[in-house]
């Protein structure tokens, strides 16, 4: 234990996802060590942060502004919606330059140990997107959704998640529901895939 405020930062750190309380030490050990001017800007971006980043009214992505840059583009699709857990989610599929609809983010997935319910997630406005309640534009357009793509992670609480919500949307009869594919990984050997990845495989293969 130190003295301070340097057993205050370590603390801080310590309470950050993945970091543990050696990593925390180090770091802070490191910013005690740290040019004035660069704990001036890590300062400066931390309040930034906490003041200039909201979400998005429409999709609920990590935003500057009311409405994501995403949901203000007048070129994506608007009639495809990608559901993912995070909105780190979202920047993954952005980089594969396959998709080009928009996104909706759950912030998070179900998970009845950790009390994570269908409350605590954005499915009622998901559904309220699909049925047209809430505009999809920031100029009042409401775009036809003709198809949602259940892109929650491959894991059993993203499963559970994905499950639920394609119940829900089996009340939109035109709709149509979809699930990102998952299966070997490429360069993989068979041995070492676990049974649901070759479970999932085995059920989305394809025809050659």
């Amino acid at each position: 234990m130190f003295e301070g405020p340097l057993q205050d930062l370590i603390d801080e750190f310590a309470r950050l996802p993945g970091v543990g309380p050696k990593s925390a030490q180090r770091i802070a050990f490191y910013l005690l060590q740290t040019e004035p001017e660069d704990i001036d800007r890590l300062r400066a971006a931390l309040a930034a942060v906490r003041d200039g980043v909201t979400f998005c009214r429409i999709c609920n992505n990590v935003s500057r502004e009311e409405v994501c840059r995403i949901c203000a583009d007048s070129g994506r699709d608007k009639s495809t919606v990608c559901v993912v857990e995070d909105a780190k989610d979202i920047q993954v599929i952005e980089r594969t330059g396959e998709y080009t609809g928009r996104y909706h983010v759950l912030g998070g997935a179900l998970d009845p140990l950790a009390n994570i319910g269908p409350k605590d997630l954005a499915i009622a406005s998901l559904l309220q997107r699909i049925g047209g309640v809430q505009p999809d534009l920031p100029d009042g357009e409401i775009p036809d959704i003709t198809e949602v793509i259940l892109a929650t992670d491959p894991d059993t609480e993203g499963e559970a998640t994905a499950s639920y919500i394609a119940r829900l949307l089996k009340d939109f009869p035109d709709l149509t529901v979809s699930r990102l594919a998952s299966g070997m990984p490429l360069g993989g050997d068979l041995e070492f895939v676990d049974e649901l990845t070759l479970s999932r495989a085995l059920s989305g293969r394809l025809k050659l």
